[in-house]
């Protein structure tokens, strides 16, 4: 996806332990890990919601509403 190789991984690796310290860099990388997983898990569920067919109910309203509409339509004026 970015195409980052292992020279790349390193030098960035390198900069953030000078900017964020060695303390710090291991919440960091827990953080963005909690992160990643929330961002998969949310992608995964939306495409599931996506590809679910509405509920029965649901469907069952929204047939009665186009069947509704279409009798008005139909009606002389």
């Amino acid at each position: 996806m970015f195409n980052i190789g292992m020279p790349e991984l390193l030098v960035i690796l390198v900069v953030a332990l000078l900017v964020m310290g060695p303390k710090r860099l291991p919440d960091l990388a827990r953080q963005i890990g909690k992160l990643t997983v929330q961002l998969k898990r949310a992608a995964m569920d939306l495409r599931q919601a996506v590809e679910q067919e509405p509920p029965a109910d649901i469907q069952e309203e929204v047939r009665e509403k186009l069947g509704k509409q279409q009798d008005e339509e139909s009606k002389p004026a």
